[in-house]
């Protein structure tokens, strides 16, 4: 027994396990989160071959290491600062976009709960919703090619000064019109916000996808670069193809169908449905309402 302790004490110290509060917990929890966010984001940019990129490098100065090369390695603690400096300028478009990202994250609305009367707030009416759905698919059936962007969280304020402000109820014939052929307003973008169009002929920035299918024209590229800039719901009817798709948060959804469209316009809505959560003093004062009106 005393040869198994003094091996142990000597050899397997190290198994001991530490004491863990929940403050390390947290601390884990929170790293885990941040690590996985940064993986995702680099994953879905071009960040991920700055990483590819990164990882060759790291491959040579190892070797230099080994073999102390120190011509090699002076060069490269050289320009290790301005490299990353460099980094931060060249990605300032995806470092912007994932910040943005995360701070559209709404992590205290799912953890807190107010109480508050029961009420229902929407972006914009099941009306509208109904109108933006029969325009697209009448325009795709005569092929008539549309630039839908629907206002979310974030402004598209500085879009909407590239075109021509109006201020109208969302209608389909209007709608119609405006995209219809050799009119003034047809090309470009139309903005919506909330249950009206405040801007046409917008011009839309363009997405620098690689990955985004050749056949597919500069209306689904700039469809998918504001989705890209912003958290805006964008819908596309293709003028060669007459297919209707949809750009959001980064992704393009192409050749839907109405029912299909309808559902996503409905989930862009983002419905609050708040239902009056009663106190136990409130409960009461009621009871003791009804006693006396008896």
């Amino acid at each position: 027994m005393e040869f198994l302790t003094t091996f142990y004490e000597n050899n397997l110290y190290w198994l001991s396990i530490p004491n863990i509060t929940v403050i390390d917990i947290v601390e884990i929890a929170i790293i885990a989160f941040f690590v996985y966010q940064i993986l995702l984001w680099i994953k879905n940019s071009k960040a991920w071959f700055l990483l590819k990129g990164i990882i060759v490098i790291l491959i040579f100065v190892v070797i230099a290491v080994i073999f102390e090369m120190n011509t090699i390695l002076w060069i490269f603690k050289s320009i290790v600062g301005i490299g990353v400096t460099a980094v931060v300028i060249v990605f300032q478009p995806e470092l912007r976009r994932a910040l943005e990202q995360l701070g559209r994250k709404k992590f205290l609305s799912h953890i807190f709960a107010f109480d508050s009367a029961k009420n229902s707030t929407e972006r914009f009416s099941d009306k509208t919703v109904n109108e933006i759905v029969k325009a697209s698919f009448d325009m795709a059936k005569v092929k008539t090619g549309a630039l839908i962007v629907i206002e979310r969280e974030l402004s598209l304020a500085e879009y909407e000064r590239t075109g021509i402000e109006l201020d109208a109820l969302i209608t389909s014939q209007l709608l119609i019109n405006i995209f219809e052929h050799n009119t003034p307003l047809h090309d470009g973008a139309v903005i919506v916000r909330e249950n009206r169009i405040v801007s046409a002929t917008c011009y839309l920035p363009l997405s620098d996808n690689m990955e985004l299918n050749k056949a597919l024209g500069t209306r689904h590229r700039a469809g998918l670069g504001i989705s890209e800039a912003t958290d805006s719901f964008t819908i596309i009817v293709s003028e060669e193809t007459g297919r209707v798709s949809v750009a959001s948060m980064g992704k393009l959804y192409v050749g839907l169908e109405p029912d299909r469209l309808k559902e996503m316009l409905q989930g862009a809505q983002d419905k609050v449905i708040e239902e009056k959560k009663f106190k136990l003093w409130k409960g009461r004062l009621k009871n003791h309402e009804k006693l006396d009106n008896k």
